[in-house]
């Protein structure tokens, strides 16, 4: 083939768009009419056609402290040249250890032991099978029974979606991990309607988990997992009291409460992480997205010197617990995510979402009076627009807000008929004004 022929075949490979089968996609919408990001920095996306487009979700809720930092994108650079891998089985790399402990000096005692993963979904799986090994190594071998929630989510893997509770996520794929049950979510708009912050009613929800012990024994049940503010079912903010009283069932009863954290952890609520917002600590705490600020794929699941001890019996040589992944601590995204750290920690990233939470609100809630509004729901650097659906067309008015707010210049992200919103941690009093402020324009505009 001659090199014009072959830099044309390329160039067809390039620009045909089938070959990708993309993910949470409308794919045959898509690739009619493609959006393209070509480049990021700081607070914008640039699209394939030049323009610039203001990140209302940090990316997918996980560019926490924006695009291409410097501090990061030179971390990264470093350490792709110097150690690009290192096997994280019976072998070790400087950087993992470093990062872990950094991260263990970041969570209230006595969660102070970190496992690394890849993402949120491989963060709960480990923290869901630590949990039953744990049971076991304690000689509650019978405590084999996992509790999640109605319209939680806990990423895509079997045990994510087993103990999630979003239909459409688990209805195509079988009848999934058996020994799992699920709380009643806390989602009341008849009574917490444009609450502002946590909701006044609720707490008693957490009471169901009282009426899934008295049905399966507790003496069955090894964990309940919860994600402390609910992100992708829509942001549902957990009722004032709600979480403490799941706490204390759990310690009651010999249950691990695990938070899922792979949202709120790194700064999203204006703390470290909800352990410290709430004030109410879990048994393990599953993170992600803003570990590396997006930048590398990398999780990590945080436990209690309590678990970890249980494992580290027997024989020094052998193995405490049999599971792990092949790019566990990987040294690129240990890298990424020390920068990502300094970079919280030099810019106050952490906790600046606690003071523009307030003017963050007030511009969330200043959309009220949109068309087809039916709630708003905020907590921290995080909001919710409900839109009423159309009759016999679930999704379609909040979708044709996100491709209208993508042509007016900003990212949004929908799920159901609710628009969910995460922007960045740098995010400025006066990019807040302009996403709402094209918000509104965008809800003034579709059907």
């Amino acid at each position: 083939m001659s090199a014009p022929a072959s830099a044309a075949s390329s160039q067809a490979a390039t620009n045909n768009l089938e070959a990708f089968w993309m993910p949470f996609t409308a794919n045959r919408q898509f690739k009619q009419a493609p959006r393209m990001f070509v480049s990021a920095k700081d607070m914008h996306y640039t699209t394939s056609d030049g323009r610039q487009v203001l990140d209302g979700t940090a990316g997918l809720w996980c560019c926490n402290a924006g695009h291409s930092r410097p501090k990061v994108v030179e971390a990264v650079q470093q350490q792709v040249a110097q150690l690009d891998y290192a096997p994280a089985f019976q072998m070790g790399h400087p950087k993992a250890f470093e990062l872990a402990a950094r991260l263990a000096a970041m969570m209230p005692s006595p969660l102070d032991h970190v496992f690394f993963t890849n993402s949120g979904s491989e963060s709960v799986d480990t923290a869901l099978k630590i949990a039953l090994a744990y049971q076991r190594a304690i000689g509650q071998g019978t405590r084999t029974r996992l509790i999640g929630r109605e319209r939680g989510y806990h990423g895509v893997g079997f045990g994510g979606i087993s103990v999630g509770g979003i239909v459409n996520n688990r209805k195509h794929f079988g009848s999934m991990l058996t020994g799992v049950d699920h709380m009643r979510h806390t989602h009341d708009p008849d009574r917490n309607a444009f609450s502002r912050g946590m909701p006044e009613s609720g707490a008693e929800y957490a009471e169901d988990l009282i009426r899934i012990i008295q049905l399966h024994d507790p003496s069955t049940i090894a964990a309940v997992i919860v994600e402390p503010v609910a992100g992708s079912t829509g942001v549902l903010i957990p009722p004032k009291g709600y979480l403490e009283r799941l706490r204390e069932i759990c310690t009651q009863h010999g249950i691990l409460l695990i938070f899922d954290e792979v949202i709120t952890g790194f700064g999203r609520l204006g703390s470290p992480f909800a352990v410290d917002h709430f004030g109410v600590t879990p048994d393990l705490v599953t993170t992600a997205k803003g570990l590396t600020s997006g930048v590398v794929p990398m999780g990590a699941v945080f436990c209690t010197s309590d678990i970890y001890q249980a494992f580290m019996d027997g024989p020094a040589h052998m193995i405490e617990l049999f599971h792990g992944y092949t790019y566990s601590a990987h040294p690129v995204a240990c890298a990424a995510a020390l920068g990502t750290l300094d970079t919280y920690e030099d810019e106050g990233l952490l906790t600046r979402a606690a003071d523009l939470a307030g003017y963050w609100e007030d511009g969330l809630h200043s959309l009220k009076d949109c068309p087809n509004v039916i709630d708003i729901r905020n907590l921290g650097l995080i909001g919710a627009v409900e839109l009423d659906p159309i009759a016999g067309e679930p999704t379609k008015r909040a979708f044709s807000a996100f491709l209208k707010s993508y042509d007016d210049g900003i990212l949004i992200r929908t799920t159901g008929d609710i628009i969910a919103l995460s922007p960045p941690l740098i995010i400025t009093k006066g990019q807040i004004d302009e996403l709402f402020g094209k918000l509104r324009t965008v809800l003034e505009t579709i059907d």
